[in-house]
């Protein structure tokens, strides 16, 4: 087992807490957002995609951000197997906690709520100084860690709410003169109204418009419109809304549509000193506006990489002056033209990257490429996760190799099953979390394939045995 320093963690916890040696309770609320904008009136209601059980069992990611010392809320306990993997790898394994009744459909901070036992565990870590880390802090961590007396490692929700719209997002590149797509914000039916007539001119030439709600997430409530009748329709559809309720309140940004090359992520760290630290830009990989992972590294100009750098220190300035502190995720883009946009939208809170952040640092040197992906697998029965080892075997990370794959979520894998364990036969949908490096490109994506390949092969596996 190799050695491994941690300074991705070490200074993560400082930020966080003020301190180095404070113990971290961590806690995966993906999805954060819906509980932000839940009052919040955005774009007509649209089908959304994905499972809700299998994002909330997202919550595993949080074991790859900590420490021996450190505390990891789950809703349910990981596979052993999968624990005793990481391990191997070098990673501390810290204590686990789950509630006694997960409910699918609950987040894991709601789990805990509604579990006695485990709130009085809680309330035993507050003595030990032990702060609550949450991917993003909505009303639910703020009453969890109020209840529990344990200290927040991050600002109130209100703040966490405020800084997360993404008209805070526009507005506040406006007023920085950070580049950014020509667009409108629209906090009710007027400016609605009058962002239509703007952008008729725009579809009129061609020039697609995108609308977003204040707080979709990863696709959902993003709507990508060409053609003016379809603008009509989605403006009917406001107007009368705003009629039978009697509110013209509005949440959402109308933008132009620009022709990309190469989706951008980058984070920085507020300090709760307001200090701001620069921590990294990878490559975004999406599909339809929906977020499929990153690609490391990315490569850009001198003048490109200083832009991301000025826009991020420019961004945390402002997010410290509005009493945010934490993690800060930006997404920006890099046109077919070669121009840079620093700022599509700001995520003051965890990002997928920062999961892997520690792993690169651990395990990856800096001239190798990697890819952190989530893989779709089809099953007709729950997959331990030994079976699934020895599916990977010769695929796996390990020491002495130059390449591999390492996974860093397991429990989306079978969240998607009958939990009484019926229908036997019938095929289920899980994802597969897992970072594939390698010392080349073509290498790396060579992994990819095969990776992808072999967990198709899941569905025809037998339903005993």
């Amino acid at each position: 087992m190799r050695t491994l320093s941690d300074p991705v963690l070490a200074g993560l916890r400082t930020a966080l807490t003020g301190a180095s040696d404070r113990p971290l309770v961590l806690v995966g609320n993906f999805e954060v957002e819906e509980h932000w904008g839940a009052s919040e009136p955005g774009l007509p209601h649209m089908a959304m995609n994905g499972s809700r059980a299998i994002v909330n069992h997202m919550d595993e990611l949080a074991l790859s951000l900590a420490g021996a010392g450190d505390y990891v809320l789950l809703k349910a306990a990981p596979d052993p197997e999968f624990l005793a993997y990481l391990h191997g790898l070098g990673l501390a394994v810290p204590t686990v906690l789950t509630p006694r009744a997960p409910d699918p459909a609950r987040t894991v901070t709601q789990d805990a709520l509604a579990d006695p036992d485990l709130l009085a565990t809680l309330r035993g870590l507050a003595a030990v100084r032990a702060h609550l880390w949450a991917h993003g802090i909505s009303e639910d961590e703020e009453r969890l860690t109020v209840g529990c007396g344990l200290r927040a490692a991050g600002p109130t929700a209100a703040v966490c709410k405020r800084v997360n719209s993404k008209i805070y997002s526009r507005l506040t590149a406006d007023r920085l003169g950070i580049p950014q797509p020509a667009g409108m914000v629209c906090r009710d039916a007027d400016e609605f109204d009058a962002a239509c007539e703007r952008a008729a001119s725009w579809l009129g030439a061609g020039r697609p418009v995108v609308l977003k709600d204040a707080y979709g997430v990863s696709g959902k409530g993003l709507l990508v419109v060409r053609d003016e009748a379809r603008l009509r329709q989605v403006r009917r559809l406001i107007a009368r809304r705003a009629q039978r309720s009697g509110n013209r309140r509005l949440g959402l940004v109308m933008e132009e549509w620009l022709p990309k090359r190469t989706d951008l992520n980058y984070q920085f760290t507020v300090g709760r000193d307001g200090s701001v630290r620069y921590d990294f830009v990878k490559e975004a990989l999406t599909e339809g506006g929906s977020h499929q992972g990153h690609r490391m590294p990315v490569r850009l100009t001198e003048a490109q990489s200083d832009g991301v750098r000025e826009a991020a220190h420019a961004l945390g300035g402002a997010l410290a002056a509005d009493g945010y502190f934490g993690v800060v995720g930006v997404d920006g883009l890099i046109t077919e033209d070669d121009r840079l946009y620093p700022v599509l939208e700001i995520n003051a809170r965890n990002n997928m990257s920062t999961y892997q952040e520690r792993l690169r640092a651990m395990f990856f040197d800096a001239d190798q490429t990697a890819l952190a992906k989530r893989y779709p697998v089809r099953l007709r029965r729950r997959l331990p996760f030994g079976e699934l080892r020895a599916l990977l075997d010769g695929l796996l990370l390990v020491d002495g190799t130059d390449g591999g794959v390492l996974i860093n979520c397991f429990a989306t894998v079978n969240a998607g099953a009958p939990a009484d364990g019926s229908s036997p036969g019938e095929t289920f949908e899980g994802r597969l979390y897992a970072v594939v490096v390698a010392g080349s490109p073509s290498r790396a994506e060579a992994l990819d394939r095969e990776l992808a390949r072999r967990l198709g092969t899941l569905a025809g596996r037998p339903v005993t045995g």
